[in-house]
């Protein structure tokens, strides 16, 4: 008896023993994983650099179409056919809009018909006139005799040209009943229905072109002097992206606004994608004749942070994050302001993820 109680004695300490390790290993397992340092990340590092630039001015602007227009009808009818909804793209030489030519048809019809009758009067007129010319070498014939075969002649001659102006101006009516755009754009308003009655030079519908945006920006008078067509000029939508477009200054208009004593200038922007639109807010960022120092950093260093941009300065292994304020655009470059310091490395690729005092290191 005393035996068998020594024995259940000792089993019990087992079990408390590996229940003991069992709670208690879990517990060692994520400290262990808890004091592990997070693994460091590779990324690629630019040093900032100072260096004088131009000084800039950045005013608000609007976009607008390179060019509108409203498509009209050369000719009058009663519409078809409307092949276009407002918001469609079409291209050059597209159809538009088809109209009613049933009428034109009918006359140029009745023109060609005419105008076989007149080249049968003409030629027994030409054979009259040449028979009475040769009459006339032997005086066998008097002189209004000729004058009246040369003259039937000649009159049936321009009635024949004038017929086959007719038919060529018919032809043209009727290729004309389908009205084409002019060039390739949207459809920004609709100006008729199927079943209208279009006159001459009746609208059918506005084009917009958007292969190229014009950026309309009201300059001070004091910096519109400065400007010629070979400045720098940037252009930021906000709505589309924080990264700048390259514009072309078009015109720096010469009349400018008395009261505010601002000038409209004019810019462009290629927009092969259509991705700006007509009437977006932008900020147009000029460049100057004066030089400035500024604090630069790769583009690719800014990190749009909301309504805020921030960039990764690399401090002793860590990614530090250092909000900032671009105060312009110079190449490949931002000037920004900023805790930054010429020769500091900043995240150039990878910044993306990156959490503040993440652990990183550079890669070329």
């Amino acid at each position: 008896m005393y035996r068998d109680k020594c024995r259940a004695r000792f089993q019990g300490m087992v079990f408390l023993f590996l229940a003991t390790a069992v709670i208690t290993m879990p517990a060692v397992v994520m400290a262990a994983e808890k004091n592990q340092a997070p693994p460091s990340t590779p990324v690629q590092t630019a040093p900032v650099r100072e260096d004088l630039v131009s000084q800039q001015i950045s005013v608000i602007a609007t976009t607008e179409a390179f060019r509108s227009s409203t498509v009209a009808a050369e000719v009058s009818g009663r519409v078809e056919t409307l092949h276009v909804r407002e918001g469609d793209f079409v291209k050059k030489g597209a159809p538009l809009a088809s109209l009613g030519n049933t009428d034109t048809e009918l006359r140029l019809k009745g023109a060609v018909a005419g105008n076989e009758a007149i080249k049968a009067r003409l030629v027994l007129a030409e054979k009259e006139l040449e028979r009475v010319r040769s009459l006339k070498t032997t005086n066998s014939v008097a002189v209004k005799q000729y004058d009246e075969a040369y003259y039937n002649a000649m009159s049936l001659t321009r009635e024949l040209e004038r017929n086959e102006a007719e038919i060529e101006r018919l032809n043209y009516e009727l290729v004309q009943k389908t009205v084409l755009a002019p060039f390739a754009g949207f459809i920004i308003q609709e100006h008729t229905q199927v079943g209208q009655w279009i006159p001459v030079g009746g609208s059918i519908a506005t084009l917009m072109d958007l292969s190229s945006i014009l950026v309309n920006a009201d300059l001070p008078e004091i910096n519109a002097v400065q400007l010629h067509p070979g400045n720098g000029v940037s252009v930021v939508i906000n709505s589309l992206s924080s990264r700048p477009f390259s514009a072309d200054i078009e015109a720096v208009m010469p009349q400018g606004n008395p009261v505010s004593r601002t000038f409209p200038v004019r810019l462009k922007i290629p927009n092969a994608t259509y991705r700006i639109k007509s009437g977006m807010e932008a900020i147009a960022t000029f460049e100057l004749g004066r030089k400035i120092t500024a604090i630069l950093v790769p583009k690719d260093a800014i990190v749009p942070a909301g309504p805020d941009n921030l960039v990764y300065r690399v401090d002793q292994g860590k990614a530090i994050p250092v909000p900032v304020t671009i105060s312009g655009y110079y190449g490949n470059d931002a000037a920004v302001k900023g805790d930054l310091a010429p020769g500091q490395p900043v995240v150039t690729r990878g910044n993306e993820r990156l959490r503040p005092g993440q652990p990183v290191h550079g890669i070329d």
